[in-house]
């Protein structure tokens, strides 16, 4: 499963830890809507090294990402039902891996702040293995720490139809989109499945007979 935007809120973390932060520092709008840009896809350390110098910060740039995922971690929740699912699938004989591109400090944060590295089989974070969704090597790895299944007996769930779902199908993985309530409407490789919510992807997961776990 992916991390950000499938089993945690990461745009909203994201947009409150801004807010926070700006209005803690005088921030106009104009230096809000600069910090939200630079921070909407992914961050790295690099980022705030970039942004001292746009926005005037006078902390270090590690500093400043120490403050970012702390800040993230403490602002990110993996919703009650969504935990309890990643219970019932291990309990009903599935291994659970997360998959998610990013740094490994923040990502591991989060998961550990949200409980869901306690209740998963696998962690693999890009920075970490060394490959990057939509990489076929990401997914591969992803594949043999949840136990080395044929790719074909295999789920992918994530909201964003390249790095998730195109990748995953390129991989020879089966995938399931988040879409959040939106129609498929992106050019290759469709889902194998769609669901509004990681909670429901998991409840599709678990209606599946059990050999195909």
């Amino acid at each position: 499963m992916d991390l950000d935007n499938t089993l945690i809120n990461r745009t909203g973390a994201v947009s409150d830890w801004v807010t926070d932060f700006g209005a803690a520092r005088g921030f106009s709008v104009e230096d809000v809507q600069v910090l939200s840009a630079a921070l909407r896809e992914r961050a790295t350390p690099e980022t705030f090294e970039g942004l001292r110098s746009t926005l005037g910060l006078m902390e270090p740039a590690v500093a400043l990402w120490d403050s970012y995922v702390a800040g993230l971690a403490a602002r990110v929740v993996c919703a009650p039902a969504m935990l309890s699912r990643l219970d019932r699938l291990r309990a009903a004989g599935w291994s659970v891996g997360v998959l998610t591109n990013g740094a490994t400090d923040i990502q591991q944060a989060k998961l550990r702040a949200t409980g869901i590295f306690d209740r998963v089989d696998a962690v693999c974070i890009s920075e970490e293995i060394g490959a990057r969704k939509p990489e076929p090597e990401a997914f591969r790895v992803a594949v043999a720490r949840c136990g080395g299944k044929r790719p074909g007996d295999v789920w992918m769930v994530g909201d964003n139809p390249v790095t998730d779902i195109a990748g995953a199908s390129a991989a020879g993985l089966r995938t399931i989109w988040i879409s959040a309530g939106s129609g498929w409407s992106f050019p290759g490789q469709a889902p194998d499945h769609i669901a509004a919510t990681a909670v429901d992807a998991a409840d599709f997961l678990l209606g599946l007979p059990e050999t195909s776990r």
